[in-house]
């Protein structure tokens, strides 16, 4: 061959080579080009987004505490300032209370546990209440959100609470009330629907009375000395951190109608719904006697009125009232 031959040769070759490199390290960059997408570099880190504000509260509007009261909860704080407490059954029979605040605001309330959806129907007899509470069940979020209320859990109102120490969670979430309501609505603001004045006629002297649920039972005593029921839930006397023995004026056990709903809990067991519109039997505890009487809310909007067997108003002694929601018969 040549020398002209090889050296065409040569350039041919290097060419082909150059090419083929060229290619080569084209794919190559195309290829790492495709990570990139799947990773992009230089991404502004997002600004943290703050919590909404606590919505303003409503003059005239009461503050609804969910709290906790299985043994890992006691004692409670703030449950003796609270003008009605409510006791419903929840999941596996336990029992939950939801707290109302009006004529005062201790300084500090809980444990807070979560919300259930027949709270929302029994809310509804106030004007636009606050409602603390630590959470629900994901699917009810929604509803809350759309009912006529100022829903402030921790994740709105981080402010508002704090978490406790000596307990575990979920036992240990604790809310400051201040941080909700500047200050108390007055007892304007309590359109349950309750009468207070002297006791009717009759009635049963009583010493003692018990509620039961599944897997909890309240108990209220008379005591002459306190003028009012002591009370204890599942055999242990009802103390709180701050005020001592818890003790109520008058205790309502309302019949109502307690079903299941169409929500449940982590492990399957369906939420009980507790039906606090219509009418139904009640016995109310005041003065150390037992007197039967009757319920009726016919509406969402209004409160519960309690009549006494002679068909007048029942009246309820000054101070707490504890209301138990018992199974109907």
């Amino acid at each position: 061959m040549g020398h002209r031959a090889r050296t065409r040769r040569a350039v041919l070759t290097a060419a082909v080579l150059a090419t083929t490199l060229t290619v080569s390290l084209t794919a190559g960059c195309s290829h790492r080009g495709r990570d990139d997408d799947r990773a992009p570099q230089h991404t502004p880190t997002p600004t943290p987004t703050a919590p909404p504000a606590p919505a303003p509260a409503v003059a005239g509007s009461p503050l609804a505490v969910k709290i906790d009261n299985v043994p890992a909860a006691r004692p409670q704080t703030g449950l003796g300032a609270a003008d009605v407490v409510y006791a419903e059954q929840v999941e596996g029979g336990l029992s939950r209370l939801m707290a109302v605040y009006a004529t005062r605001l201790p300084a500090t309330v809980g444990p807070v546990r979560s919300a259930r959806e027949s709270d929302l129907e029994l809310l509804h007899q106030f004007h636009r209440p606050t409602l603390a509470f630590s959470g629900a069940q994901h699917k009810l979020l929604p509803l809350i959100g759309r009912a006529p209320l100022r829903a402030e859990s921790p994740d709105r109102a981080p402010a508002a609470y704090y978490r406790g120490a000596g307990r575990a969670a979920p036992h240990n979430l604790y809310l400051h009330p201040a941080r909700l309501l500047p200050s108390p609505p007055g007892k304007a603001a309590l359109t349950t629907g309750f009468s207070y004045g002297p006791a009717p006629s009759g009635g049963t002297p009583t010493t003692s009375r018990t509620v039961r649920y599944p897997a909890a039972r309240f108990t209220f005593t008379w005591s002459a000395g306190r003028h009012g029921w002591l009370v204890a839930m599942d055999g242990t006397p009802t103390v709180t951190t701050d005020s001592g023995r818890v003790v109520a004026a008058t205790v309502v056990v309302q019949h109502v109608r307690i079903h299941s709903s169409r929500y449940h809990d982590a492990l399957g067991n369906h939420t009980p719904y507790t039906e606090t519109v219509g009418s139904g039997k009640a016995e109310v505890l005041r003065d150390g006697r037992s007197f039967a009487a009757s319920w009726s809310r016919p509406a969402a909007t209004g409160g519960t009125t309690f009549t006494a067997a002679d068909g007048s108003r029942m009246n309820f002694a000054d101070g707490p009232v504890w209301v138990v929601f018992a199974p109907a018969p």
